[in-house]
């Protein structure tokens, strides 16, 4: 099954937040399903870069996950 049912969760989670009205988690998960495919994509390159030990790169910015919004 690998890593590929955890977008699909987030995509039925947004499927339902489209069809009821919350606008809001719709956008939080369009973030959270780019952090996911983001990781996944790094699995298969090697370790995630907070496991090997390269601290020198920042982490990625996804926006400001409080608010609702991607800036």
């Amino acid at each position: 099954m690998g890593q590929k049912w955890i977008i699909d969760v987030i995509a039925d989670l947004r499927a339902f937040a489209d069809q009821n009205g919350l606008p809001l988690l719709a956008s939080q998960l369009d973030v959270t399903s780019t952090v996911a495919q983001a990781e996944i994509a790094s699995m298969f390159e090697g370790a995630p870069r907070a496991a090997n030990g390269n601290a020198s790169q920042p982490a990625p910015t996804f926006g400001d996950t409080r608010s609702g919004h991607g800036t």
